[in-house]
């Protein structure tokens, strides 16, 4: 537990440091000393800033996704998600101008990957579909979801998350079943 109370502390940190100056500029001393912890601290819970930032990330969805990973809910998860990065625009502006688009999708990638392959999993109960197929459709979907995410991002946020969830359930609807249906 008191882990997780340092990781949490280590991203507040880095959250504020972000409202000063680009994720560039930010060292792990900035970060132990504002967070009061030593860089031996630092470096027990992660390798580099890039890996506490990834950390911050997934935590963040992971709490917007809740249990909103099922056929019925996974519009609401993709929107707590979007509202979450929203919430946290300077980190996630901050984020997406320092880091490359791969290591971006590389932080998006285990979330996203996780609230489309419960639905496809559900979707796919009681067919007879192998599990690289039902995991080919998940990832392709999740990339669908990250290239959205990240034109949102690029935007500016400006668009409604409810409204982007919207629109992405509207082409989604159907999909899955067809999918599975032709594997």
């Amino acid at each position: 537990m008191a882990g997780q109370l340092t990781k949490r502390a280590l991203e507040d940190s880095l959250k504020r440091l972000l409202l000063q100056k680009p994720l560039t500029k930010i060292t792990i001393a900035d970060l132990t000393e504002d967070c009061g912890v030593s860089r031996m601290t630092f470096y027990y819970h992660f390798q580099d800033i890039y890996d506490l930032v990834e950390w911050a990330c997934e935590e963040d969805a992971g709490c917007a996704l809740a249990n909103n990973k099922t056929a019925d809910t996974w519009q609401v998860g993709l929107e707590n998600i979007m509202f979450a990065v929203r919430d946290n625009k300077p980190f996630i502006m901050n984020v997406y101008h320092c880091v490359s688009a791969e290591r971006i999708q590389r932080f998006l990638q285990p979330v996203t990957f996780d609230l489309i392959e419960g639905v496809v999993e559900e979707h796919a109960a009681g067919k007879s579909v192998s599990q690289s197929d039902k995991d080919f459709l998940s990832r392709f979907f999740a990339h669908a979801f990250i290239g959205v995410m990240l034109d949102w991002i690029a935007a500016g946020m400006a668009e409604d998350p409810s409204a982007v969830a919207e629109r992405v359930s509207k082409i989604c609807e159907g999909q899955i079943d067809a999918a599975l249906a032709r594997f």
